[in-house]
């Protein structure tokens, strides 16, 4: 069985990455094809050293600066890949990827990341933040996602199967393609994360400062808290404005190494997390050093969090229903007067549950059992 694994873009090393390191150890001789490939040489391991075929827009002017300008080619660049000699594809795919060309004797799997968010119910927060939602620019921006999703729509029919990373994401496969999928949730590092029982007097938050993480909501509950004290880790556009907003309660340490990152990770009372994600690798981290997480009740948080008993599973951590200021506080109040504590040995069981190698035993089970029954079908 010859494999072709089509990544959308390869510029860091992220949760999309990582899913993509994990098939490739269950895939070791499967080829890459990428739309760019930006990776430097010195964090390249995880691709195992393999070359990784290109598409047109790689060689275009200052393409590793704005890669994402150039959506519009991206549909016309993702099919001139020739995967005709594949037996089996399986598409790492959070934007054009699943558009690769595939004939009738191919299996094609989609590892479906999300539907190209900014294209679908995420447009008008995507121009917004984007400043595209006026004047000539904007009409242009619009008319191209609208053609993208034409595009989107169209080429969901060329995927056999439909993997989703989590039931969020499943249901917006659903919603947009009218497909069903099966939920394979994405690995996450656990054993880079010390499990710690001694907690000190602080809480946690740490990703990129962009608007939907809700880094501001976080500070400004806190302003309002001012006997509490709270680490924010993490750079990015919006890192000016929150070191406006802090206050002498809340320390800004920026972009820091892994370790520094680790260390606070499991000595934090708990980890704070505001944003709507797909899946969420940072809350499993959290949990893995043995830390609760005060988490926004909505999208992948439901699934990877334990706001209660049920189950079986012991409660690993506390949800806010709204993402507001007002909201933050409460949770941490019922946090902080939680009749049973939460212990940092369920958090780490239940992060146990999203390990490299159960993802690894799924991915593979699932796809050998999948590309069996569409040969079956084939030969029919």
């Amino acid at each position: 069985m010859k494999v072709a694994i089509v990544h959308d873009w390869l510029t860091v090393y992220a949760g999309a990455e990582r899913v993509l390191e994990q098939m490739l150890l269950c895939y070791p001789s499967a080829d890459i094809f990428s739309l760019v490939d930006f990776i430097p040489a010195s964090n390249r391991n995880f691709l195992h050293n393999k070359i990784v075929t290109k598409s047109f827009i790689q060689k275009l002017p200052f393409a590793k600066r704005v890669y994402r300008s150039y959506l519009p080619f991206m549909p016309l660049a993702i099919e001139q890949f020739d995967l005709s000699s594949y037996d089996l594809i399986i598409s790492s795919s959070h934007a054009v990827a699943k558009g690769v060309l595939t004939g009738p004797d191919q299996v094609h799997i989609c590892m479906c990341y999300s539907p190209i968010r900014y294209a679908w119910d995420l447009q008008h927060q995507y121009l917004k933040e984007s400043g595209l939602t006026k004047g000539i620019k904007g009409w242009i921006a619009k008319l191209i996602l609208h053609k993208i999703r034409i595009w989107d729509l169209r080429t969901a029919n060329g995927v056999d199967e439909f993997i989703a990373i989590s039931n969020f994401i499943s249901r917006r496969i659903w919603k947009i393609y009218k497909r069903k999928s099966t939920v394979i949730y994405p690995p996450v590092d656990i054993d880079s994360f010390e499990s710690c029982v001694e907690k000190e007097d602080y809480y946690l938050t740490a990703s990129r400062m962009v608007p939907y993480k809700k880094i501001e909501l976080i500070v400004n509950a806190f302003r309002e808290m001012p006997d509490k004290r709270l680490v924010v880790i993490g750079n990015g556009p919006d890192f000016e404005k929150i070191k406006m907003l802090a206050g002498p309660n809340v320390t800004l340490l920026g972009y820091q190494s892994f370790d520094v990152l680790s260390a606070h990770m499991k000595s934090s009372k708990a980890f704070i997390f505001a944003a709507e994600e797909d899946f969420g690798i940072a809350p499993l981290e959290a949990q893995a050093s043995g830390t609760p997480v005060i988490a926004y009740g909505k999208g992948g948080a439901l699934e990877t969090i334990v706001d209660s008993s049920m189950d079986g599973k012991k409660r690993t951590g506390v949800f806010f229903r709204y993402q507001t200021t007002e909201a933050i506080i409460s949770a941490i109040q019922e946090f902080e007067t939680l009749a049973v504590k939460i212990s940092p040995v369920d958090c780490r069981k239940n992060a146990m549950r999203f390990s490299p190698q159960r993802f690894r035993d799924q991915f593979k089970s699932y796809v050998e059992t999948t590309y069996e029954k569409c040969i079956r079908k084939v030969q029919i």
